[in-house]
């Protein structure tokens, strides 16, 4: 294993922002609050965008601490090492990010009053999305090859194991009344409508012209440009945005210029396997589901 990974229960964590006590304190020690929100995702599922978006809720829509405040000081990551100093003396309700699976996520939290918003995203497009950002990034390893990548990525020995396991493990939860399930589609071609559904499942009353503002300082093109959301603080030698923007397109299908036939239907099969016999329905299993010719 090289120094820049940790391996804890078979998933691996870049050791640049995590350490084996960030990840067992956020497991085991970390005090959940019953007013916490966390803010889940698998990586490249729209963390970033779920952040902005809950601080523009939590804020009534002013811009002001989205603009003056890093994301990850804002909605901060609890198995990061900084997690500590960034909640454990913040008042409530405190925003935090995880992208833990529910295997290892803090054990209070299943037995407290917290709420968890969870984005799912087209697995495919996450492996583009991670394909770009670990060119980008000094710590992750970066197959030129693609189909190398999707290899890396179908088999989880890429940061935070599979994508299967992950949703997966969140999906029990899926019936709960503390948890909500998004999906990044739903949020491109409906922004406004999601953020009413976050409200009221947080309980937040706002009226239009705060959620419009909410909705409006959330597009992709106000983070972009948004230095405290767009990772450009983050010095070179660690994202080097040269090579790609972290923020790239935020588009949902862009997979379609990346994978080869074969590669998408070899894919396909892996997802099949994986998911199949889920009742939760995605709306990209149409694609990821064989067209079987009839003979």
């Amino acid at each position: 294993e090289s120094d820049d990974w940790i391996l804890l229960k078979r998933i691996t964590f870049p050791s640049i922002v995590h350490s084996e006590e960030s990840i067992r304190y956020a497991h085991r020690s970390f005090q959940v609050r019953d007013s916490d929100v966390f803010n889940v995702t698998y990586p490249k599922s729209g963390t970033t965008w779920m952040q902005e978006i809950l601080t523009l809720i939590y804020s009534n829509g002013d811009p002001t601490f989205s603009q003056s405040t890093p994301c990850w000081e804002r909605v901060p990551w609890v198995e990061h090492k900084t997690a500590m100093q960034y909640l454990e003396n913040r008042p409530s309700p405190r925003l935090i990010t995880s992208h833990l699976p529910a295997t290892i996520f803090p054990e209070k939290f299943f037995t407290s009053q917290a709420k968890a918003i969870y984005t799912v995203r087209d697995p495919k497009d996450i492996c583009v999305s991670l394909y770009h950002y670990t060119k980008m990034s000094s710590f992750l390893e970066h197959r030129e090859d693609f189909g190398e990548f999707i290899e890396l990525f179908s088999t989880g020995k890429i940061l935070f194991g599979t994508w299967f396991d992950h949703v997966k493990s969140w999906l029990a939860y899926k019936n709960e009344k503390k948890f909500l399930l998004l999906v990044y589609d739903e949020l491109l071609k409906d922004l406004r409508g999601s953020v009413v559904r976050i409200c009221e499942f947080l309980g937040k009353n706002l009226d239009s012209t705060v959620v419009d503002s909410v909705v409006e300082n959330a597009s992709f093109g106000v983070m972009k440009n948004n230095k405290m959301v767009n990772y450009t603080l983050v010095p070179e030698d660690v994202l080097d945005q040269k090579i790609s923007p972290f923020f790239r397109k935020g588009v949902s299908g862009d997979w379609k210029t990346h994978f080869t036939e074969e590669q998408s239907a070899a894919f396909n099969r892996l997802y099949q396997e994986n998911m199949n016999g889920l009742e939760t329905k995605f709306p990209w299993d149409e694609f990821h589901v064989e067209k079987h010719q009839e003979t």
